[in-house]
């Protein structure tokens, strides 16, 4: 329906001593629901999924009401057309790969189409998998072929209950492209948990905190991703940058990015002139100078103003405004005085290009021209 939200939950439930209480809505695209273990990630998705009914409350899916309980409107897990993919992907092991593909069409009463599912299977890299047992598969293979199988069944919304959790860090690089493609080329919106900074930094439009059972923020992953308040027992708050593949510079072989914070060198990238890329530079890793930087290794100085200055326990965030991006610097409030750093103030954002992580880029949209 024209206008609705691709995911709208207002639910509560209750379990034990827990309870959970939570309302968000969220558009197209990867929204990612974070918080430490136990803030009531997996209870959220099972509500969803409809394996567990809320006490009150409503979930409805691009205008499709799959819960109301004002109206006692509760639709069983088989008519929601939502797929779900667990930590680990419970394939049948007796049978192959293209059979387990098959399965979630079958469930769902849908005839075979070849154009579709050579289309799911080039997109997630398993159509040379397809004879092949679960058992000889890896880790990574085995949850791109759990994500064809829900895929193949045509839901309205996929629900990812951290689906690398149990992958090592290998294994995690492999399956990471594959759902940035999933998210930009599927056309269905997912609901991704998840409590791993880099994996949410990566990944999601949309980010959902859990803590104690209650939505503690919601909104668009780069501005959460800033709060401090929100990131101290996950990682280390910072910004989101989507830059494009300008192309390599000549006198340093490191590859030269371009966005509204201006320009940024980065350890060589394996990708084509104007590709787009996430860019995420966790505040410690910044530098902040009063001017233009001489005599410093650092390749990277990015002018911009002070936006703010958020005092956070450990010392001050400043947040830099660089041609309408925000960047994020940790400093003390010692160096803060020194430097008479107040809002307003034009300054430089310094950062080391060797302190970006080459397997930290993410693909934000498919590549554009420069």
């Amino acid at each position: 329906m024209s206008g609705e939200p691709a995911i709208t939950v207002d639910v509560r439930f209750h379990r034990g001593d827990f309870t959970l209480e939570a309302a968000f809505s969220a558009g197209p695209g990867l929204t990612a629901l974070f918080g430490r273990s136990g803030s009531g990630k997996t209870t959220l998705i099972d509500l969803i999924a409809g394996l567990a009914r809320p006490e009150g409350g409503r979930i409805a899916v691009a205008g499709h009401v799959l819960v109301e309980t004002q109206r006692r409107l509760f639709l069983p897990p088989h008519r929601r057309r939502v797929g779900v993919v667990f930590q680990d992907a419970r394939l049948f092991p007796h049978l192959t790969v293209a059979q387990n593909l098959a399965y979630g069409r079958v469930f769902a009463r849908l005839p075979h189409d070849r154009a579709e599912f050579a289309a799911v299977t080039g997109m997630l890299g398993i159509e040379t998998l397809l004879t092949r047992q679960p058992a000889g598969l890896s880790g990574g293979e085995r949850q791109r072929v759990a994500i064809g199988r829900a895929l193949l069944a045509r839901p309205r919304l996929l629900l990812m209950d951290e689906p690398l959790a149990a992958l090592d860090d290998a294994r995690k690089a492999e399956i990471l492209p594959y759902i940035e493609r999933l998210r930009d080329e599927a056309g269905v919106p997912i609901v991704y948990v998840s409590h791993s900074v880099a994996e949410v930094a990566r990944l999601a439009a949309t980010l959902v905190v859990l803590d104690g059972g209650r939505v503690a923020a919601s909104g668009p992953a780069e501005a959460i991703l800033r709060r401090a308040d929100l990131i101290p027992l996950h990682g280390e708050p910072g910004a989101l940058l989507d830059m494009v593949v300008e192309g390599t510079d000549e006198a340093s072989g490191l590859t030269r990015l371009v966005g509204r914070a201006g320009h940024l060198l980065v350890p060589d990238l394996a990708r084509s002139i104007g590709a787009a890329v996430r860019v995420r530079i966790p505040a410690r890793d910044v530098l902040v100078a009063t001017h233009v930087p001489q005599g410093l290794s650092a390749r990277n100085a990015l002018p911009g103003r002070i936006a703010a200055l958020v005092p956070d326990g450990k010392g001050v965030l400043i947040e830099i405004d660089c041609g309408g991006a925000i960047l994020l610097a940790r400093l003390t409030e010692a160096a803060v005085r020194d430097l008479a750093l107040v809002p307003g103030r034009e300054v430089y954002a310094v950062v080391k290009s060797a302190a970006f992580d080459p397997d930290g880029f993410g693909t934000t949209r498919p590549a554009v021209a420069i």
